[in-house]
C-alpha cells in the first residue's frame, strides 16, 4: 500500500512561456531592487556621507534576516512537500512552531520574564535550535523507522502534539501575570523586528550547508518526488531519504523561528507560486526560484508596508492572513488532503 499522500503529486509538466531562465531573473531582480530600497529610501542624509553608510548598515541587518529567513521557509516547505508527497501540508503540522512557543512559555513560567533577556546569546538559541531538531528527529524517526513506519501516522501524531503543545503553552500563559504575558506575547509575535545581529552569521552558515546538502541531493528528491513505490523500485531507500528531509526541514524552520518568530504560512505562499510559476518540477529549478520568490515577497511587503503604511510590524501578520486565505481556498479546490 502507497504510504505517502498522492491528492497532488509533486512533479508537474513544464510550463510553457518564458524560458526559466528568464522567469529566474525577473524574480532576482525583482529581489535586488526591493532590497535596494529597503536600504537606502527615506534616507535624509547626503549618500556616501558617514551618517548615510551608518543607516545602510543598520537596515542591512533587516535585509540579511529576510533573505535568511525567506530561504529556510522557502527550502524547508518545498522539501517537506517532496518528503510527503503533498503540496497542501507545511512543516507547521509536525508541531515545530508550538514546540518552539511552549519553550518560550515554559522559562517565563518556570523562571520568570527576566529569563528570556538574561539567557538571550548565542549560546541559547544554539541549545533551542538544537532542542527542536533533536525533537524531530528522535520522535519522527521512531514513529517513521519502525518496522510499522507509516507517513500518515507520523504526520498524525505530530498533529496531535502540536495541539498539545499549544494547549499546554496556553494554560501557562493563563496563570503568568500580565506584565511577564506581555513581554512573552512580543517574543511569540511573528516579526522581524525580533532578529539579533548576533545570530545572523551562525544562521547564515547552517542555512547554507543545508542548502548545499540539498543541493548535492537534488536527483534523489526528483526520484522521491515520484512516489514511495516509484523510489523503490529505482532503488532509493524511501525511509532514509524522508527522514533526512524531515532533519533538514526541522533544522530550517527551527532556524526561521528563533530569528523571527513563527511564520506559518509564508513558505506555504512561496512554494505554492513557485509550482506554479517556475515552469519546471525539477529541484534543481524550483529551490532557487522559491528561494528568490521568497526574498522578493518578503523584502516587497515589508518596504510597502514600511513606508506607505507606516505599519513595519505588521509585515508577518498580514503574510500570515493572506497565505492561511490561500490555504483555505487551494483547498477547497481541491477537495481533500
Amino acid at each position: 500500500m502507497v504510504d505517502t499522500l498522492t491528492a497532488a503529486p509533486v512533479a508537474t509538466p513544464t510550463r510553457r512561456g518564458l524560458p526559466y531562465a528568464a522567469r529566474l531573473g525577473i524574480v532576482a531582480a525583482i529581489a535586488v531592487v526591493a532590497a535596494v530600497l529597503v536600504l537606502t529610501w527615506g534616507i535624509a542624509s547626503e549618500p556616501g556621507s558617514n551618517a548615510f553608510w551608518l543607516l545602510v548598515n543598520r537596515r542591512a541587518i533587516t535585509v540579511v534576516t529576510i533573505t535568511l529567513v525567506a530561504t529556510a521557509q522557502a527550502i524547508a516547505v518545498v522539501l517537506f512537500h517532496t518528503a510527503t508527497g503533498n503540496r497542501i501540508l507545511t512543516p507547521s503540522i509536525m508541531g515545530f512552531d508550538a514546540l518552539y512557543v511552549v519553550i518560550q512559555t515554559s522559562m517565563v513560567f518556570f523562571f520568570g520574564a527576566q529569563s528570556l533577556t538574561a539567557t538571550d546569546g548565542v549560546p541559547k538559541v544554539l541549545a533551542q535550535s538544537a532542542l527542536m531538531v533533536v525533537f524531530a528527529t528522535g520522535l519522527y524517526g521512531w514513529l517513521f523507522g519502525g518496522k510499522r513506519g507509516n507517513l500518515h501516522i507520523t504526520l498524525l501524531i505530530g498533529l496531535v502534539l502540536g495541539v498539545g503543545f499549544g494547549t499546554l503553552s496556553t494554560f501557562m500563559q493563563r496563570m503568568l501575570d500580565p506584565g511577564e504575558f506581555d513581554i512573552l506575547s512580543a517574543r511569540l509575535f511573528g516579526s522581524i523586528a525580533n532578529s539579533n545581529a548576533e545570530y545572523l552569521p551562525w544562521a547564515g552558515a547552517i542555512i547554507v550547508i543545508v542548502a548545499v546538502v540539498v543541493f548535492f541531493r537534488r536527483h534523489r528528491l526528483d526520484v522521491l518526488a515520484l512516489g514511495r513505490d516509484t523510489a523503490t523500485n529505482l532503488g532509493l531507500s524511501y525511509k532514509r531519504e524522508v527522514m533526512a528531509l524531515f532533519v533538514l526541514v526541522a533544522m530550517l524552520i527551527s532556524i526561521s523561528t528563533t530569528l523571527v518568530g513563527p511564520m506559518t504560512f509564508f513558505g506555504f505562499i512561496v512554494a505554492t507560486l513557485s509550482y506554479q510559476l517556475c515552469g519546471s518540477a525539477e529541484h534543481r529549478r524550483v529551490l532557487p526560484f522559491a528561494v528568490l520568490l521568497g526574498i522578493a515577497t518578503l523584502l516587497s511587503a515589508y518596504f510597502v508596508l514600511r513606508n506607505v503604511f507606516s505599519a513595519a510590524g505588521l509585515v508577518t501578520v498580514i503574510i500570515e492572513f493572506v497565505g492561511g486565505l490561500a490555504f483555505v481556498i487551494i483547498l477547497l479546490r481541491k477537495g481533500t488532503l
